[in-house]
């Protein structure tokens, strides 16, 4: 009964077409053999559309206009008025994997062939090799060879009146009003069909919907699990970005809000040659570590700039895009989906996608997609900092505590008073020459002969510097340092003497090497350089995770950083702040250049410096260079640091106790730990001579030859330990033979006769090796164990 009244009703809209005046369309459908209006085949249709997805939806919809219409294939563009995108889930029977969108916007309309006939609600027949590429895959796939022409015929919705889909019919009939007719059938077609294709793709599109935010939940999910630790953050966005959108390739930049540029330290798929490459040719070569583009460069600094979303189908083709990145890398780079990422203030990040696996190139929905994760990015990268900003103030707090343990007493006044007030005329003889050991002052007059440099140097009257002011600031320096076998107070004295030795000797100040307050800079950072050392390097914080480490490991330069830490916390103490009488320009430089100058003395600095060095001495020195000073200043402050290789080798002999003693000793704790130290740590195998000796063939001698290069007269000094590395050598012999008799090297080297022994054996030999700067290779600071004296004096 049903299809009988179903049947009449066809039967009634017929008349009503043909009394309108479209007598012809009968006769044109019966040569063309459509059967649009045949009332049976509409029921059976709609029959097979019910509770089925859409998906299946379209399959049959296909199947049944392709007979209807005589055409190779059909496919349905249904249009998302809400996301203003043009879906395709079917080809002919094939559903995609993958749907394809495109966007549909008016400023983006006539960018699509099949938006022709959005734009003018008409159909419009055109060739089919104007498709979009990745669609003619699919075609391809389902017809081969792909035809010629297609047509595309806009249905509007009965109520709102827009075009609500789109229907391609490939290669229908070629017959005469052939495009006229299918318009007619298809457009009575969906008359019927229409609502329950929208119905079931709605459907769709909030499954889809749904799915998609329980993903981007399952993703903030891991990502908080991952806060305490900023790098494996990025690291997991970048995952969880390639995953959700099946990119190739993740970028992750993060933006510098002091430099203004975006920062990258975390790398997909790029190894860490490959950035110092980059660094090399593109970006600033401020570490092999990270990689920087300038804010408003390149395709990342122009999302970063213009903070909206950028996808990219042809990276190739486009204006922003950077070839040189892949022809450091060897990536081959197809397209690009770049967007920002936002905190509650503004953007703080940019993510960039490269290649998309599972089609041609990003759609809308991938856009969508990285929309909505660039909110869970944002939040996650700002709760990150900001739990690491709680973790440094409770190691901060933790590590007051602890000073405060050790720091209980206070510099007195009449400590200062008495310091001032010592009678002693403080004029040992030599003190001003270069083969002077400052080891030999006794150590309670160290504090005063420090305040007899600034005096002698002049930068007491020039700064005008309180000699109260200085004097407690000294006893707070002295009172800062503990009583490691090495890097004590003795030790600090020793690099600020020699600091003063290259500034008396050299001729710095008065040749303008460097300024009066560089000078001043150079000496305070040379006498703080290692406060509150506690006898471990910074690879023991690191491995230990201690306080300091959990400060500073994320910087690099644990032990340095917190030198430079406690250096202004003196500075900040009532009455010590020695640079007070400077203006605001003066003491910001000086600050700045204390920084520079402490954290240099990190060997794994002055390894990243020493070829720049190396390049600055064989072009010539240029005193206005600000480059040239900084660099100048870092190698000064490494000789510094190692001077006392440039003494008698009875002073170097010392010298050499106390580093073995602090080695072995962090050599122990990490053994106790189950940790097996390196070879220079580890009092069972080090083997003291050849130790010494490969630390002055590749460290010491190659820096003070520069030295001697720029100035020669610090050639005595190239010559004093050429001759302690020949002794050194000599010394080997004693100490395998010693050895034989299962001593260990630092008993070897505390016996009180080894000293007279080793000097008798060299004295004899006679075989006394002359070294010139050229018989030294450039590469010799690289070629052996630099990974060693990282690792084992990092300080």
């Amino acid at each position: 009964m049903f299809r009988r009244l179903l049947s009449i009703f066809f039967c009634d809209v017929l008349c009503i077409g043909e009394f309108c005046g479209r007598s012809r369309i009968e006769s044109k459908m019966t040569s063309l053999n459509l059967k649009a209006t045949d009332p049976e085949s509409i029921l059976s249709l709609l029959q097979d559309l019910a509770d089925v997805p859409c998906n299946v939806v379209q399959q049959k919809l296909n199947s049944y206009l392709q007979t209807a219409t005589g055409s190779k294939v059909v496919f349905l563009a249904p249009i998302l008025l809400e996301t203003e995108e043009m879906v395709i889930h079917v080809v002919g029977e094939k559903i995609l994997e993958r749907e394809l969108r495109f966007p549909v916007s008016q400023s983006n309309v006539l960018n699509h062939v099949l938006h022709r006939a959005v734009k003018h609600r008409k159909s419009v027949t055109a060739h089919a090799t104007e498709l979009d590429q990745e669609l003619l895959q699919h075609l391809h796939s389902v017809v081969n060879p792909v035809p010629d022409l297609f047509l595309s015929i806009p249905i509007q919705h009965p109520v709102r009146h827009h075009i609500a889909l789109v229907v391609c019919l490939v290669n229908c009939e070629d017959r005469e009003n052939a495009e006229y007719m299918c318009t007619k059938m298809v457009q009575e077609c969906f008359k019927y069909c229409l609502g329950l294709l929208l119905s079931t793709l709605r459907c769709q599109e909030e499954t889809r919907l749904k799915l998609q935010c329980q993903d981007l939940l399952a993703v903030s999910r891991k990502l908080f699990t991952h806060l305490g630790d900023l790098s494996d953050l990025l690291r997991e966005i970048m995952a969880e970005a390639r995953k959700l959108t099946n990119a190739e390739r993740c970028s992750l930049f993060l933006l510098d809000p002091e430099q203004q540029d975006l920062v990258a330290k975390v790398f997909d798929g790029i190894s860490t040659r490959d950035v110092s490459n980059i660094a090399k040719h593109q970006l600033h070569p401020k570490s092999v570590k990270e990689m920087r583009i300038a804010r408003g460069r390149g395709i990342a600094g122009h999302v970063a700039s213009s903070g909206k979303l950028l996808n990219i189908r042809n990276a190739y083709d486009h204006p922003l895009f950077y070839r040189g990145i892949d022809e450091v890398t060897g990536f081959k780079t197809r397209n690009i989906l770049c967007f920002p990422i936002r905190d509650e203030k503004g953007i703080i990040g940019v993510a960039q996608l490269c290649n998309k696996m599972d089609g041609l190139y990003f759609d809308v929905c991938d856009e969508e997609v990285a929309t909505a994760f660039s909110i869970y990015c944002g939040i996650s990268i700002m709760h990150s900092i900001v739990y690491k900003k709680i973790q440094d103030a409770q190691a901060r707090n933790k590590l007051s505590n602890e000073l405060m343990m050790y720091h209980m007493k206070q510099v007195e006044t009449e400590s200062v008073q008495s310091f001032l007030n010592c009678r002693d005329d403080h004029s040992i003889k030599d003190f001003d020459k270069f083969h002077f050991s400052p080891r030999s002052v006794p150590y309670k007059h160290m504090p005063c002969y420090v305040l007899k440099m600034f005096g002698e140097l002049g930068f007491i009257n020039t700064w005008r510097i309180k000699t109260t002011t200085l004097a407690r600031f000294i006893l707070f320096v002295k009172k800062g340092y503990r009583d490691a076998p090495y890097h004590n107070w003795v030790h600090a004295f020793s690099v600020a003497h020699f600091a003063y030795l290259l500034m008396v000797n050299l001729n710095l100040i008065k040749n303008d090497y460097i300024t009066s307050l560089q000078g001043l800079a150079f000496l305070v950072s040379c006498l703080c350089h290692d406060i509150d050392h506690r006898g471990t390097n910074n690879s023991f914080q690191t491995k230990c995770g201690t306080v300091l480490a959990s400060l500073y490991s994320s910087e690099g330069s644990v032990m340095e950083r917190h030198h430079l830490a406690q250096s202004m916390c003196i500075l900040n103490t009532d009455g010590c702040n020695i640079f007070e009488s400077l203006s605001s320009e003066e003491y910001s430089e000086v600050l700045d250049l204390l920084r520079n100058n402490i954290l240099s003395t990190d060997l794994t600095s002055h390894f990243r410096m020493a070829e720049q060095q190396r390049e600055m001495i064989s072009a010539g020195f240029k005193k206005n260079d600000p480059t040239h000073r900084k660099l100048l200043l870092a190698m000064f402050m490494t000789c510094c640091d190692l001077s006392d290789q440039t003494k008698d080798w009875r002073v170097t002999k010392k010298t050499a106790e106390q580093i073995y003693d602090e080695f072995f000793s962090q050599g122990d704790l990490e053994k106790s730990m189950g940790t097996a130290p390196a070879e220079m740590m580890d009092r069972e195998r080090a083997s003291i001579p050849d130790l010494q000796v490969q630390f002055i063939t590749n460290l010491v001698l190659p820096l003070f030859k520069n030295l001697a290069d720029l100035f020669p007269a610090a050639q005595p000094l190239v010559d004093t330990i050429i001759n302690n590395k020949n002794v050194w050598k000599h010394a080997r012999h004693l100490f395998q033979e010693y050895s034989q008799n299962g001593t260990k090297s630092m008993e070897i080297l505390l016996d009180p006769t080894l000293e007279d022994e080793v000097l008798k054996a060299f004295e004899q030999s006679g075989d006394i090796e002359q070294e010139s700067a050229t018989e030294m290779t450039e590469d010799a600071v690289e070629s052996s164990s630099k990974h060693d004296y990282e690792v084992a004096d990092e300080d």
